[in-house]
């Protein structure tokens, strides 16, 4: 199977700002931030990465603003590190799906608990 270039890209990407937060960036801002996946433009203009934060509301809007205002270094380290002629534009999201996983989840047992009583 063979995969588009802005997939073997995106996933290039995901590994490296992984790697950034884990070991470079700093802000304390953007506390527990975890990548769930990089979706990005087939002209490798523009990366959507989608991140989970383990944080109320307040703390995940913080942790956005922490992750856009690091996006500049992110954007240099990832040009030096993957030698892109272009480096994308890096548009931080939050990925909601993990709360809406857990959110079935609860309701799933709490259905199964009561067609126990």
């Amino acid at each position: 199977m063979r995969y588009k270039r802005s997939q073997r890209v995106g996933e290039l990407i995901h590994e490296e700002i992984s790697n950034l937060l884990l070991m470079e960036i700093k802000d304390p801002r953007i506390g527990f931030v975890t990548i769930t996946r990089v979706e990005l433009s087939d002209d490798l203009k523009n990366a959507r990465i989608f991140v989970s934060v383990m944080a109320d509301e307040k703390g995940k809007e913080k942790a956005l603003q922490g992750l856009t205002s690091a996006s500049g270094f992110m954007r240099k380290e990832l040009g030096r590190k993957l030698r892109l002629k272009l480096v994308p534009e890096l548009i931080f999201k939050i990925d909601n799906s993990l709360d809406y996983s857990l959110k079935i989840q609860k309701a799933l047992l709490e259905i199964s608990e009561t067609d126990k009583e």
